[in-house]
């Protein structure tokens, strides 16, 4: 039985064929660390009931179905845009930089798509259709994929940080901003190199 996601997926295909391109980030939220965003195309037959909205997932689960996302996928690409860029631009296009980045290589690469599926975001197609989706990553088994893969390399990321810099126990919150993870920014003082200056709470304490 295929799963919800699936159907949702398939009720965009004009044929059983047809390629659906999924896009999604993670790390909106954190103070420090980059934006990941990616793009999947998966193969048009394969389903898996383990594949949901990447929040839904625990982490076990999360990197459970990361590899077995990559290998039923037809195209991916993952970006990883810096909190320098995240401040020069703001989030929301920063996030819109990697979605886009990772469809643009789709059409480099030559994919035909029959349809383009987002999580509430606004991209160039390049006439080809498109859904922005409220909450897509609950609703698209592209777009979750899309999810996953952010947010299983961004996690990465703040593991990797976490050893440069263990004062602020990034890998526990991975920046986002928990009690503790405040507690420990006011305490240590604000890493240039990794904080996102232009967000309320990294600007106040860069201020006082």
């Amino acid at each position: 039985m295929k799963s919800p996601l699936k159907i949702f997926d398939d009720s965009y295909r004009s044929s059983p064929s047809s390629l659906i391109a999924g896009f999604d980030e993670a790390g909106r939220g954190p103070l420090c660390g980059p934006v990941v965003a990616s793009g999947v195309i998966l193969k048009p037959d394969f389903d898996s009931s383990k594949i949901n909205d990447s929040k839904k997932l625990t982490d076990k689960e999360r990197r459970e179905v990361f590899d077995l996302i990559k290998e039923n996928s037809i195209f991916y690409h993952i970006s990883i845009i810096s909190n320098q860029t995240i401040d020069k631009i703001n989030i929301l296009e920063a996030s819109r930089a990697g979605m886009q980045e990772a469809l643009d290589e789709m059409f480099i690469k030559g994919y035909k798509l029959d349809y383009i599926l987002t999580d509430y975001m606004d991209l160039f197609t390049n006439f080809v259709p498109y859904d922005k989706l409220k909450q897509g990553d609950g609703k698209s088994l592209s777009i979750a994929a899309a999810s996953i893969l952010s947010k299983v390399t961004r996690d990465d990321i703040m593991i990797e940080l976490d050893k440069k810099y263990p004062q602020y126990q990034l890998a526990k919150h991975k920046g986002y901003p928990t009690k503790l993870h405040l507690e420990l920014l006011e305490k240590y003082g604000v890493e240039k190199d990794i904080y996102r200056l232009s967000y309320s709470p990294v600007k106040k304490l860069i201020d006082k």
